[in-house]
């Protein structure tokens, strides 16, 4: 923590943060998302067009002083770029040939939260995946929004999230109902209606009871984590930027536009908050920062140091990622104690107790197996 709601990422975590973002990517090129970068600093004049220069989360710049004189030196930091985006397809968007088109980015976003906490779950500089979507109308749009939401779906059974579809406030996007994708957590800022036997879900902001029909099914309250949202911007930017195309009859209509977000910092808090024990954390295995935590304990003779080099490095020749502590003036006690903290997917423990078989312990589980080398290569392969 540099302040409240600044954090570094250290070597583990910021490994963790890079497969967050591999599977993100992964889905987002699946539903023909381009990969871009958009500043963060952000003119004044994009924030005016849009009305959006005085919303509260926004952190502006005033004048700076230089070579003796006052200069108008105002920009925003950017908390979401819609505005941008809209700027920057001026430039490629001019017919329905053009259309559909989607892209996105993966860039730290900065907000004046009042009230930053929780760690990652709410910060005031955070990673944000933030995919925009261009359409000739309507129906299109709302073809890819079902598109995009299969993709979340996806990428969070990927990282053992069970994520809620709700409905919720569009605010400061759109007028229209949104959808959150919600994971029920103690932790949580959001309160939750929802319905398991029918899915009905929506966020306290806009319950409506009447709107959970057909279905006899009780509505339970709990509190979730935002972890994603999805909105239908409609025209409201690209009227705001004169973003239009030609349709077919040679006539010129405004663009239909998508966002859609999904936080990795705030995915990564969710997942520690999901998946711990009294011990330290349990990283699902699709995101651990590495496959194999290799502990070598103390050897008298030399014969666990021996093996656990040799198990090094055949681990490193087959591609498993995997963490050696090797350190000599370290109890087993401790390094144990630091594998859980730190909740890599397997343990490997090699001693002269054991050698030359190895201890292979997953770290949800408290089941130890005894291998061989070429017997752990295997059960650790992805």
């Amino acid at each position: 923590k540099s302040s409240a709601g600044v954090y570094s990422l250290l070597p583990l975590g910021l490994r963790v943060l890079n497969k967050i973002n591999g599977i993100i990517r992964k889905e987002m090129d699946a539903i023909g998302g381009e990969e871009l970068l958009m500043p963060s600093l952000i003119e004044k004049k994009y924030w005016q067009k849009s009305n959006r220069w005085a919303t509260d989360v926004i952190y502006r710049t005033g004048r700076n002083l230089e070579d003796g004189k006052v200069h108008d030196f105002e920009y925003g930091l950017g908390w979401t770029h819609e505005e941008v985006i809209a700027a920057i397809a001026l430039n490629f968007i001019q017919s329905y040939r053009d259309l559909p088109k989607a892209a996105y980015q993966i860039q730290t976003k900065f907000r004046a939260e009042v009230r930053a906490q929780g760690g990652l779950l709410r910060g005031r500089e955070f990673l944000m995946k933030d995919l925009y979507s261009f359409h000739t109308d309507v129906e299109d749009l709302n073809r890819y929004y079902e598109v995009v939401k299969d993709a979340y779906r996806k990428i969070f059974e990927q990282f053992s999230l069970r994520a809620i579809v709700a409905e919720a406030s569009g605010g400061a996007f759109t007028k229209e109902y949104t959808h959150e994708f919600q994971v029920l957590n103690e932790a949580g800022e959001d309160t939750l209606h929802y319905c398991d036997q029918c899915g009905f879900a929506q966020n306290k902001e806009v319950f409506d009871e009447a709107r959970h029909t057909n279905c006899e099914g009780a509505i339970a309250v709990g509190r979730a984590i935002e972890v994603g949202n999805i909105f239908r911007l409609g025209t409201n930017f690209s009227e705001a930027f004169g973003l239009s195309f030609t349709d077919e009859a040679g006539a010129r209509k405004s663009v239909v536009m998508g966002s859609y977000g999904i936080g990795p910092t705030r995915i990564m808090g969710t997942l520690v908050e999901e998946f711990h024990d009294d011990r330290g954390i349990i990283w699902p295995a699709t995101v651990s920062p590495f496959r194999v935590h290799l502990i070598e304990l103390p050897s008298p003779n030399g014969t666990a140091h021996v093996l656990a080099q040799e198990v090094y490095e055949a681990l490193q020749k087959e591609g498993v990622e995997v963490l050696y502590d090797d350190r000599s003036k370290v109890s087993a006690g401790e390094k144990f104690a630091d594998a859980d903290l730190l909740g890599i997917t397997y343990r490997a423990v090699i001693g002269d107790k054991n050698a030359p078989k190895i201890e292979l312990k997953r770290r949800d589980s408290d089941d130890i197996e005894l291998l061989s080398a070429s017997a752990l290569l295997k059960a650790v392969r992805l």
